[in-house]
């Protein structure tokens, strides 16, 4: 009887060199996905806790206009950060509805208690949104008839902060029904009360009318917070004393 023998090898060792590299790959596959789930997860939420209870104000005219599947978060190579570039141009918007630029400056105050936001600075005929909040040029002053509109940036919500001008209204959606809000101009204060939130696409312009049957002040910042495709519209009025 014959035998056939068979020499079995040895498992290959990982030299320290592949190991290493091996772990490297690892974490950065996992440092990759943790920072994108720290991107998505807050805006999956805000998608299902609070746009679900916002209406959603479709402007059929500009809504012809505007493509939403152009890009998951908005239009990322626009420059947000200048009132400007805002509100897509609406070939159907009046030449007076555009943004007028000024040299005069008009500087006040706004607090919002509910968000810790305490005398942010808002400057009419500014365009810059990373020094400032701005009110919208054209727009009524506070405690006057008409709509006081103000606009501030947002980011992602974990990113937020009173202090910086382009996280400061990153958790306006957090308002709700009722919340005040403090405007102190021109050595003044006027309480404002929230009654109203929705969005809005970014060709609605809509949203800057006035109508002088009213005293009102309105809020707007990008929605879903750091993304840029609906505007975020909160519509107080001001409270009678």
């Amino acid at each position: 009887m014959s035998y056939i023998y068979f020499k079995k090898e040895a498992p290959k060792k990982s030299s320290p060199k592949q190991h290493r590299k091996k772990i490297f790959t690892l974490v950065l596959l996992s440092t990759g996905f943790l920072f994108f789930a720290a991107a998505i997860i807050p805006i999956v939420r805000f998608q299902l806790e609070y746009s679900t209870n916002l209406k959603q104000i479709v402007d059929p005219l500009s809504a012809k206009s505007y493509n939403r599947s152009s890009n998951i978060l908005g239009d990322m190579t626009t420059d947000y950060t200048q009132l400007s570039n805002w509100f897509v141009s609406d070939p159907s918007s009046s030449p007076d509805s555009k943004i007028i630029s000024t040299n005069n400056q008009t500087t006040y105050f706004i607090s919002i208690p509910k968000l810790k936001i305490k005398d942010a600075v808002i400057i009419l005929g500014s365009m810059d949104l990373k020094k400032s909040l701005i009110q919208y040029p054209q727009t009524a002053l506070p405690g006057q008839l008409g709509n006081t509109v103000i606009f501030g940036h947002s980011v992602l919500p974990q990113f937020f902060s009173s202090k910086n001008y382009l996280t400061i209204f990153s958790t306006l959606y957090k308002l709700k029904t009722g919340d005040e809000i403090i405007i102190n101009f021109d050595k003044s204060e006027y309480k404002y009360i929230v009654e109203e939130m929705y969005e809005v696409q970014p060709t609605d312009l809509s949203v800057l009318e006035q109508r002088f049957d009213n005293k009102n002040l309105t809020l707007i910042t990008c929605s879903p917070p750091g993304t840029y495709l609906r505007r975020l519209i909160i519509k107080t009025t001001l409270a009678i004393n």
